[in-house]
């Protein structure tokens, strides 16, 4: 339960946190664009199951791989794709955490 919990708070509320930091002046529109980052989650409709609760995204599915992270680490370099880059990493990074805490309770 509280994996569930932190997993969706930082998929939903690490976000906000960051627009109202860093972006006060534009923070409902860097919101948005960070929220929606999360449709990278679409290549999980791609893996049979589309949803196992014991597989780790990162290194498995298409947009989670390793060479897309370099791809999103890429972002932060160009003014014009910044927040996504932000929003694709801190995605990458809460799916990481929850590989982490799934590997580790058992």
């Amino acid at each position: 339960m509280l994996q569930t919990v932190v997993h969706y708070g930082l998929h939903f509320l690490a976000p906000l946190f960051i627009a109202l930091l860093f972006f006060r002046s534009q923070w409902k529109a860097v919101y948005l664009i960070l929220l929606a980052t999360m449709l990278v989650d679409i290549d999980h409709l791609l893996a049979t199951p589309i949803f196992a609760a014991d597989r780790c995204s990162i290194g498995f599915h298409l947009f989670h791989s390793y060479w897309a992270i370099l791809v999103y680490i890429g972002f932060l370099f160009f003014k014009k794709t910044r927040v996504v880059g932000i929003g694709l990493l801190l995605h990458m990074a809460t799916d990481a955490l929850d590989c982490w805490w799934m590997n580790s309770m058992s």
